[in-house]
């Protein structure tokens, strides 16, 4: 099978497309043919070396990136109960979702509703994670509260609007010019040009800071916090100067990892079938040009999702 890999630390040309052995299943295994794996900034981080990604594996390489994922279930493996040939299937894997086809235990992955895109199902399982744990769990947001979200059009921006929306909160959501249409469609009750520096220092105060960005830019958006507000910073490799800032200032702040949960997985999933929100994926890449969706998603300009097609 053809498999994406990383064979040293680098950047996007270090994403070698191999030839790989399949390897034989066991009992409660199952083999999955990919239609899509999405693309993440972790992914880019962790190839690049840098982060909790890559200190995992450091000493597993040549490794396979791919952690969210959309296919098609094409053998079963012996004591396998809950999945038949044919099914849809998607979810979170620890890697190798940059490959032709996956072989994972059958309690790893959830069902894809009938209704839902491949597409969609494959680009909802890490953003929709982060961006549902980062409101409720982490930002204990409330009905009526207001939240900020910079990089509001981005994988996980664009799902956090929507279900920040949802919950009853009033969204100001951050972005460029060209896509302040979108972050309307996506239901902001305030779309700002973050580089309009009259209309940031006009913006009433918010209860809540959904830091996507990190660094120097999340530090500047901590002014925009109520005294005694809320922040979440989600790039993990800035996130304690962030956090120190916000806390010289009385704010509440801390820092998120992404828990794999498949009772939210399935709830995000059916929120998704019910169109409560929708996944937005801007463009598609062959498996072979998968350092393209690296320097993609690394310009920090991405709309939605990238996905790979094996």
């Amino acid at each position: 099978m053809k498999q994406l890999v990383i064979q040293a630390f680098g950047d996007a040309d270090q994403l070698v497309q191999v030839e790989s052995a399949s390897v034989p299943l066991q009992p409660g295994q199952i083999r999955v043919r990919m239609h899509y794996a999405g693309v993440n900034p972790i992914d880019a981080k962790t190839r690049a070396g840098l982060g909790w990604g890559a200190q995992a594996i450091k000493d597993r390489l040549p490794w396979s990136p791919g952690f969210e994922l959309m296919g098609v279930v094409c053998e079963v493996g012996p004591e396998v109960t809950r999945y038949q040939l044919g099914d849809r299937l998607f979810g979170l894997v620890s890697g190798g979702g940059y490959s032709e086809e996956v072989v994972v235990d059958e309690h790893e992955l959830l069902p894809v509703p009938s209704s839902v895109l491949d597409e969609m199902a494959a680009g909802l399982s890490l953003a929709g994670l982060t961006a549902w744990q980062g409101l409720t769990e982490h930002g204990k947001l409330q009905a009526g509260e207001r939240v900020l979200i910079p990089a509001a059009a981005g994988g996980v921006g664009h799902l956090a609007v929507q279900m920040a929306k949802n919950l009853g909160a009033t969204v100001v959501a951050l972005g460029s010019i060209g896509n302040h249409a979108f972050l309307n469609s996506l239901g902001a009750d305030e779309v700002i040009d973050y580089r309009d520096e009259a209309r940031m220092a006009t913006m009433a105060p918010v209860d809540l800071l959904l830091d996507l960005v990190g660094g120097s830019s999340g530090i500047s958006q901590l002014s925009h916090v109520k005294p005694g507000g809320r922040v979440v910073t989600v790039p993990t490799i800035t996130a304690d100067e962030v956090i120190a800032a916000a806390q010289q200032q009385g704010l509440t702040a801390t820092g998120m990892l992404k828990r794999n949960d498949n009772e939210q997985l399935a709830f995000l999933m059916q929120e998704l079938a019910e169109d409560k929100f929708w996944v937005e994926f801007s463009q598609i890449y062959p498996l072979a040009e998968g350092n393209l969706a690296h320097r993609q998603i690394e310009s920090g300009h991405t709309r939605g999702k990238l996905l790979l097609m094996p």
